[in-house]
């Protein structure tokens, strides 16, 4: 990539978890209007980040219903009671596959409802000014998703294990860049944070 040209930047959706904490698929809650599904694959169809992979597996066929019609790809997770990062390693390889020559990554995650399509780019604009490996939200004095890997961390992201997703790079990374997003302390996994979407 020379300094004139764009970073091929891809981006994946996390949405294959069983929400077995709040007792109902969280993909399909309604939030302002749409589910939350359907909210985050349009700000992510909306924004800077092509290709875009939601990577599905409980509740699949329903959640393929919420992002018909929608420029974006999705990806079967069949595997998603291992945990998320075998959600990880499923839509890498469905972006690479799409677009070998990608730069970099980000990560988001489906029941983040309040980050928009504007926050999302604001990843890929401080990708263009920093070399740094990973860009992660910030909030609470806690680094997370969303984050952008570049491409010299996507083995790092194959080599995760279990349910941790990729928060232990974030978080080993001594180069790590943050863009404070304190609309990603919101999301949701009990029912307790469902009734907050009413």
């Amino acid at each position: 990539m020379t300094a004139n040209e764009k970073p091929k930047l891809g981006a994946m959706l996390l949405a294959a978890g069983g929400s077995s904490r709040l007792g109902q698929p969280k993909q399909i809650l309604v939030y302002e209007g749409e589910t939350l599904l359907k909210r985050a694959a349009r700000s992510l169809a909306d924004s800077v980040y092509f290709p875009v992979v939601v990577v599905l597996g409980s509740s699949s066929d329903s959640a393929l219903l919420e992002i018909a019609g929608l420029p974006v790809y999705h990806a079967i997770n069949e595997k998603w009671a291992d945990g998320m990062s075998s959600s990880i390693k499923v839509g890498l390889r469905k972006l690479l596959e799409l677009e070998p020559d990608l730069d970099g990554v980000l990560i988001a995650l489906c029941d983040q409802p309040k980050i928009t399509t504007e926050k999302f780019d604001k990843f890929a604009a401080k990708f263009t000014e920093t070399p740094a490996s990973v860009i992660a939200a910030k909030y609470e004095d806690v680094a997370g998703v969303p984050s952008l890997f570049r491409r010299d961390a996507f083995d790092e992201l194959f080599s995760l294990e279990g349910d941790k997703g990729a928060r232990e790079i974030i978080r080993n990374r001594l180069d790590l860049i943050t863009i404070d997003l304190p609309e990603a302390k919101f999301d949701i996994d009990t029912p307790a944070d469902a009734d907050q979407l009413s």
